[in-house]
């Protein structure tokens, strides 16, 4: 069996080939005399969609050569693996900066080193947390689409209401300002500071919020250490402080996130950790909040670690084996161009993965703390997530604790010792494969 279906179940290849072939069939429809179709695909929807749509259309429109085909992939990144594995790749698709080491180590996507000679994608060229997203194991393996930075954002009136008129800049002061806000009525929670696990989409981060590494970057889980004890002791402290059934009871009644019932924009939450695209969502469901947006907090004992946050990006892959290698290179490069990045991250309102942002750029943004999302992800403590091929089940793992712990249902010690104790396994297992396949292949 070949070492893309090592990650994929047998049945599901079977079931979903017919599928993919028609999904292959429109995205190489029949090739007219004059041009060649190359397939992009895609998870974003909406106007994420509309705005790559735009870029597309103006590459379709600047050459006659090559003809983009641009498909929105519900369930993208596990279509590509399997089409990938059938034969019928897209020539490009969109992932996640997350899933780049499962991807390469499927050997599903090119290594793009000697194209970034050629064209100039130099580690100069990019923002420096942006570009360290597309290395792995010493090469480039994909090329940036849309970046984004995290931040604590916060609710100025209730803030200045409990008698504060910034926001905090250590996490002893939050934890003061948390104590503070938070408001409770006949053993019910009415107003939240903060809640760790609200969202709930980064509960991996804490740890390496306070300075802890969740793996050493070879072949060791590290979530058994003294700073993600403290992280994980400092998330066990809202349980402690508040209550586990209160909090649960009180995060019961907030709305979807899209919506006006969000929690931060109904103000049941004065402070929240939420990316560069949580001003689109108050925009549009309540303009007249009064925000604002702020490093996140830090250790009062690391100012080394003051300003940095989380990094996240949508990236582009080459397929291997795709069908037209060459052109998918030539789209892949124009979307590299400040004209064109430009484009797509002012119409999906983010900031640009490219050092050189033009002035018409920053003018045309409406995100008033835009500046500082793209400051952060030059800051040298800033993280993503972790570079490992079992990201996907070890995140998953770590949030299944947080719930525990948060719960109540576990200590911070016992919680970190069983992350450990499961996971070291199942990565052990999977390097040994990874290096029997590798054998393999000289």
């Amino acid at each position: 069996m070949s070492k893309l279906s090592d990650l994929l179940i047998p049945g599901l290849i079977s079931l979903s080939l017919l599928a993919l072939v028609g999904t292959e069939l429109r995205a190489h429809p029949k090739e007219d005399a004059t041009r060649t179709h190359i397939a992009v695909w895609v998870g974003w929807s909406g106007f994420e969609y509309d705005a790559f749509q735009s870029v597309v259309n103006d590459y379709n429109k600047s050459q006659n050569k090559i003809f983009v085909d641009l498909l929105s992939i519900t369930g993208n990144s596990t279509k590509t693996l399997i089409s990938t594995s059938a034969g019928i790749p897209p020539e490009i698709s969109l992932l996640s900066g997350a899933e780049i080491p499962q991807f390469a180590d499927a050997g599903a996507i090119d290594v793009l080193d000697d194209e970034c000679k050629k064209h100039g994608w130099t580690q100069d060229k990019y923002v420096p947390g942006y570009w360290d997203v597309l290395q792995y194991q010493g090469h480039t393996m994909a090329l940036p689409a849309t970046p984004s930075t995290v931040a604590l954002h916060y609710n100025v009136d209730i803030l200045k209401r409990a008698g504060y008129a910034k926001p905090p800049e250590t996490l002893e002061e939050m934890d003061e300002m948390v104590n503070k806000i938070t408001t409770t009525e006949h053993g019910k929670v009415k107003l939240a500071g903060f809640l760790p696990q609200e969202p709930g989409w980064w509960t991996w981060c804490w740890g390496p919020f306070f300075g802890g590494q969740l793996w050493d970057g070879k072949s060791k889980i590290t979530m058994n250490t003294p700073e993600n004890l403290r992280a994980m002791k400092w998330v066990e402290s809202f349980s402690k402080r508040f209550g586990p059934a209160q909090i649960q009871s009180y995060k019961s009644g907030f709305g979807v996130f899209a919506s006006p019932q969000n929690a931060f924009l109904a103000d049941k939450v004065a402070m929240e950790i939420q990316g560069v695209w949580m001003h689109n969502f108050i925009q549009k469901y309540n303009p007249k909040l009064r925000w604002g947006a702020a490093p996140f907090p830090y250790p009062k004992d690391r100012p080394d670690l003051k300003g940095h946050t989380v990094i996240d990006q949508d990236i582009f892959v080459l397929l291997k084996n795709c069908k037209h290698r060459e052109e998918a290179i030539d789209f892949l490069d124009y979307l590299q161009h400040q004209g064109p990045m430009e484009k797509l991250c002012l119409g999906q309102k983010k900031s640009s993965p490219l050092r050189v942002k033009s002035p018409e750029f920053w003018a045309k943004q409406d995100n008033p703390y835009i500046h500082l999302f793209d400051d952060m992800a030059y800051h040298k403590g800033s993280f993503a997530t972790p570079k490992i091929g079992i990201w996907a089940e070890y995140g998953a793992e770590i949030a299944s604790v947080l719930d525990e712990v948060s719960l109540l249902q576990t200590t911070p010690e016992d919680a970190l010792k069983a992350i450990d104790a499961r996971m070291q396994p199942k990565l052990d297992q999977y390097l040994s494969r990874l290096e029997k396949r590798r054998k393999a292949e000289k």
